[in-house]
Parts: C-alpha cells; structure tokens; sequence
C-alpha cells in the first residue's frame, strides 16, 4: 500500500484534551462492547474489524497524522460508524479517557520494536502501561499481541503475563494462526509470503 497524502483535518483531538473517560454511547450513538487497537497503522485491521463487527466500538490509536487521518476518511467515506481514530500517543491519553474495567478488548498489531537497545524504553509494552491495560480490561477481556519479531514477542508476552494476563495455552506461549481473526495490512503480506508471525490472546481472569 503507498503512502497516503497527508489531509488536512485533525482526527480525534477533542479526546487529547479530556481529562475525564466521554460519554462512549453518546459518541457513538449507540452502546455495545468497547475496544481498543494501539498503533494501527495503515488501518488494514481496524478498517476490516469494523466491517466485521459493527455492534463494537472501536477506538484506534495511530500517532503518524497521514495514517490516522487517511484510516477515519476512509470508515467515514465506507459508512462505518463504529470507528473513532485519535492521532496521537496512546501512552498519554488512554490513562484518562477509558474508566477501569471498561474494554472488552485491546488490540496491539506490530508494534515498531525499536532495535537500538537504547531506545528501548520508547517501547509500547513496558510493565507500568501493561498493568494500566490490565485495568482498563473488562474481566474476561481479551489481549490480541502480534509481531514479527519472535524476541519482542517473547519480552511483550512476559511482561503482559506479569501483571496477571492468563496465556491459556501456557505461560510463553505463542498462538497458532486463527482464520477467524482479522490481519492487518502487514500481517496479510506475511501470510501470503510465508513468513511468521508471532500471536498471543491473553485473557484477564473473570
């Protein structure tokens, strides 16, 4: 997919700014599930969850204004009204808008693994945010983690089971491919191309 040009209007900034979680029902204009995806790049993922399940509202975190902008354009342009993009950092703002216990699902797809060890600290997954996600969770909510990098899986997997995620399929353990779930835009090109992914769907204990 290329580049999108950049368009001219901001997407979801008056969330930047609130302090306090919004009304989610009156944003969207109905109630159902709320979830959530951390980086979502080209959109490929939120886009096509959408579609697929119009009772969930779903919120997108993208901070490359191009990506963001172009992703909520085209939701608006397609008629999905279950979509809300926010173009910025994920890290500062989720702490305030989503209340304890109020996510069905959090969804983090390929998250940049910052190789240079000292940037390492600009990763997404770090033990103080994984346990804010851990609040954020419903009971019962779902964790979906994919990357293409086995070990930043394996360091994300151990930190998320560390504030009390649950691997149903063990402790470290990854999960096979589910032709249920939705790819991403990368993901997509890795399966055509055979290369692996990396997956887990975490649970927070009821």
């Amino acid at each position: 997919m290329s580049r999108p040009r950049l368009l001219p209007e901001p997407v979801g900034l008056k969330f930047v700014t609130q302090e306090t979680p919004p009304d989610w029902d009156a944003e969207f204009g109905f109630s159902g599930p709320l979830e959530l995806e951390i980086g979502s790049g080209a959109g490929g993922h939120a886009l096509e969850y959408c579609r697929r399940h119009p009772e969930v509202r779903f919120v997108a975190f993208e901070w490359r204004k191009k990506y963001a902008r172009d992703t909520q354009d085209r939701a608006d342009k397609a008629g999905l009204r279950n979509l809300r993009v926010i173009e910025s950092d994920a890290r500062f703002i989720v702490p305030r808008i989503f209340a304890p216990d109020s996510l069905a699902a959090i969804h983090l797809q390929f998250p940049d693994p910052w190789w240079k060890r000292s940037h390492a600290k600009r990763a997404v997954i770090q033990p103080a945010f994984a346990e804010l996600l851990y609040g954020k969770l419903s009971p019962g909510g779902l964790f979906d983690m994919r990357t293409d990098v086995q070990d930043r899986g394996v360091t994300m997997l151990a930190i998320l089971e560390s504030v009390g995620f649950k691997n149903p399929l063990g402790s470290g353990v990854f999960h096979p491919y589910d032709p249920e779930e939705v790819p991403s835009t990368r993901e997509r090109r890795y399966l055509a191309s055979g290369e692996p992914v990396y997956r887990a769907r975490l649970l927070k204990p009821a």
